[in-house]
């Protein structure tokens, strides 16, 4: 069917209601937790209990102590790889807890 002038398709209107920030709250968290599971990888991801994402900052629930002190050291690259991988600075601060 083709598109007439001023009409617009099912995928425009939901890019255009996802954008007005309506839903992007919700996206932006699920996107927070898989980009998590593929940052860190499937050894760091089966420690992993919970993912949160409230605001800017990043909650991480690790089974794992020793786990958690070693990302601690590298909390600012793991942010930006974070980041990197969301296309967009979402995370400002990572809580592992």
């Amino acid at each position: 069917m083709a598109k007439r002038d001023g009409e617009n398709t099912i995928g425009d209107v939901l890019k255009s209601y996802i954008a007005s920030g309506k839903l992007q709250k919700g996206l932006d968290k699920v996107s927070a937790k898989e980009a998590w599971e593929d940052v860190m990888g499937e050894p760091i991801s089966k420690y992993t209990t919970d993912v949160q994402l409230d605001r800017d900052t990043l909650y991480v629930q690790l089974s794992s102590s020793v786990l958690r002190e070693e990302l601690s050291y590298g909390k600012e690259k793991i942010i930006r790889l974070l980041n990197e991988a969301l296309g967009k600075p979402l995370i400002k601060k990572l809580i592992l807890r």
